[in-house]
C-alpha cells in the first residue's frame, strides 16, 4: 500500500534516487529530452521541500515515488497558446516532478486520490514525447487545454482537471 506524507530535508538523498529512476522510465520510453542529466536538482527538491509542497509516496517504509504539489498562480501558466484552460478564473494547484521507481504500480492513482483532498482544480504539463504522462492525463479525466512555455522557452503540453 503506497502511503503520502509531507517531504522532509531527511528525505532528499531518497527522492534524489526516484527522480533518477523516474528519468530512466522517461529514457526507456523514448522520453529522451524533458529531463536532461541533473534534472530535477537538489536545490529544486529543496525549494520543494521548504514550503511543503514536496511529497513522498512510500510503501514498507520506504520512499519509493515522489512529486509537487504547488498552489497557483505559476507564471508558466499565464500564457497558453493554442486553447485555453477550463477556467482561469479559480486557484489551482499545478503537480510537477512526478517520479517513481519503476517497480512501483499505482503511483498516479494514488496521487490523484490525495489530490481529490486538497483541490478540485489541477494543472499539469508535459513533454510532446512523454506518451506515459499524457495516457495516464487522459485516463484520470484531464483535458488537453494548449501549449504552455517553460521560463526557459521549452514548450509544454498543458492539461487541466476540474472536478464539480
Amino acid at each position: 500500500m503506497l502511503t503520502i506524507r509531507t517531504a522532509a530535508e531527511q528525505d532528499i538523498p531518497a527522492i534524489l534516487q526516484v527522480l533518477e529512476a523516474g528519468r530512466g522510465i522517461m529514457l526507456s520510453s523514448g522520453n529522451l529530452h524533458q529531463w536532461p542529466a541533473g534534472y530535477p536538482t537538489e536545490e529544486m527538491v529543496r525549494a520543494d521541500i521548504g514550503p511543503g509542497y514536496g511529497k513522498v509516496m512510500e510503501q514498507d517504509g520506504q520512499v519509493v515515488a515522489y512529486f509537487a504539489c504547488i498552489p497557483s498562480p505559476d507564471p508558466t501558466y499565464s500564457y497558453i497558446e493554442g486553447g485555453a484552460w477550463l477556467d482561469d478564473e479559480k486557484p489551482y494547484y499545478v503537480v510537477h516532478r512526478i517520479a517513481s521507481f519503476p517497480h512501483v504500480h499505482g503511483v498516479f492513482a494514488a496521487m490523484m486520490s490525495y489530490l481529490e483532498g486538497v483541490t478540485d482544480n489541477i494543472r499539469i504539463d508535459t513533454h510532446k514525447d512523454n506518451k506515459i504522462m499524457q495516457g495516464l492525463l487522459e485516463r484520470f479525466g484531464f483535458s488537453y487545454c494548449g501549449i504552455i512555455y517553460l521560463l526557459n522557452g521549452a514548450p509544454r503540453l498543458a492539461y487541466q482537471r476540474l472536478r464539480g
